[in-house]
């Protein structure tokens, strides 16, 4: 099978290029790429050494470039070269340029304003600190409430969707302990509950007990059904949908939370 190289070609870092280049690559599951940054390009010189180092290989050229004539200047290098190549910055800022009949500042690295959306993020994170792992009494204030045993990704993904501005709250379901009570009585359209496949859990927290020399019944298979069946009781009970978060990323499984908890929310609207 052929590499591929996936050149990210950047007057910046270079991290949008990079977001697109790992969406590619997960439609490509079979496919072996080799990523490679050019980073800070200044000017038409930069990006000629670009060129070369790609030139006759199966290169893909991913640019974010927002300068005009360097845009430019990489189009026409590229087609000299005969390479496939992406302008991810050009057509977008032309077109809203168009639009709202306000010119682009065109400087390199920019960052977005500290808007109302900035703050809200910001308030959301430090909501899922406050309130993780059961700790407190802020189900009410959640926009999400995650509910699943240990090590099922519940704190990592109260991060990340606060990061995308959804105030979310997790709670721990451990075999013999009810949960809070406020657990029952919140929106149920905004909780939902997470599981495992037991043999990767297993796995999981046999690596964290070599790590922090914990109890072996922790990772045990037996005690991991039965907190599994403990925990599938309770998600009947409390009437949530479920995500099995054993080969999903983070992202992934944050998208399906979040489509959950508006299709229900609307449909109790």
């Amino acid at each position: 099978m052929n590499l591929v190289e996936l050149h990210m070609i950047s007057d910046s870092t270079g991290e949008t290029a990079q977001r697109l280049v790992q969406a590619l690559e997960a439609q490509f599951p079979e496919q072996e790429f080799h990523e490679i940054r050019h980073p800070r390009v200044e000017n038409v010189a930069d990006l000629q050494l670009a060129v070369e180092r790609m030139r006759g290989r199966s290169a893909v050229v991913i640019y974010t470039l927002v300068e005009p004539e360097l845009r430019e200047a990489m189009r026409t290098l590229c087609r000299s070269a005969k390479l496939h190549y992406c302008d991810l910055l050009g057509h977008p800022i032309e077109a809203v340029a168009r639009v709202s009949g306000k010119p682009a500042k065109m400087k390199p690295g920019a960052r977005p304003p500290l808007n109302d959306a900035y703050f809200r993020r910001m308030s959301a994170i430090e909501f899922a600190v406050k309130f993780d792992d059961g700790v407190g009494s802020g189900l009410d204030e959640a926009d999400i409430v995650l509910v699943g045993i240990s090590r099922t990704s519940k704190t990592p993904l109260s991060i990340y969707l606060g990061y995308l501005g959804y105030k979310t709250a997790n709670v721990p379901l451990v075999k013999g302990i009810e949960p809070p009570a406020e657990l029952f009585s919140v929106d149920q359209s905004k909780v939902v509950g997470l599981t495992i496949d037991a043999q990767r859990l297993s796995e999981i927290r046999g690596e964290r007990i070599r790590w922090m020399r914990g109890d072996r019944k922790y990772a045990s298979l037996v005690e991991i059904y039965e907190e599994l069946e403990y925990a599938e009781q309770m998600h009947r009970r409390l009437g949530c949908p479920v995500i099995e978060v054993s080969e999903l990323s983070i992202e992934e499984i944050s998208h399906r939370i979040i489509r959950f908890v508006e299709q229900r929310s609307a449909a109790t609207a």
